[in-house]
């Protein structure tokens, strides 16, 4: 059976958040341009730093050391000079306000996302500025 092009997107952003280093939650991300893909993004610490574990992280409190896996995707594009206006992301889990604010600024205009996060204050953001943001409908085989 064959998948089609956005099945296939999500499945890899999937693999993507297998890279995922912070430990309160393993998100992955892709941007795709015209069918292929101009990056991708997890979340985990800046590049350079030590990954995160217990000595540097208190799962109890708020996380300060994390990029989310949409920014890294994002800023990845802007590094390389992949234009990221009118592209679609894929991701495991909606994202944050902050998130969305940088997909709103970078042009992206469609979200996947398979989970969501607790807060929908950035799917809602989102809509609010055009982005279309939606949870894909699982196909029964």
């Amino acid at each position: 059976m064959r998948i089609d092009r956005p099945q296939m997107f999500m499945e890899i952003a999937k693999i993507v958040s297998l890279r995922s280093s912070c430990e309160r939650k393993f998100v992955g991300a892709i941007i795709v341009r015209d069918n292929r893909i101009i990056s991708m993004g997890y979340a985990g610490a800046p590049s350079g730093q030590a990954h995160c574990h217990p000595e540097l992280c208190d799962l109890s409190k708020p996380c300060t050391r994390t990029i989310h896996a949409e920014m890294n995707a994002i800023a990845y594009a802007a590094r390389s000079g992949s234009r990221t206006e009118g592209a679609t992301m894929y991701t495991t889990l909606s994202p944050c306000v902050d998130c969305a604010k940088a997909i709103v600024s970078a042009g992206i205009q469609t979200l996947w996302y398979l989970e969501e996060y607790r807060d929908l204050s950035g799917i809602d953001l989102l809509r609010q500025n055009m982005v279309i943001a939606e949870k894909p409908l699982v196909k029964k085989s």
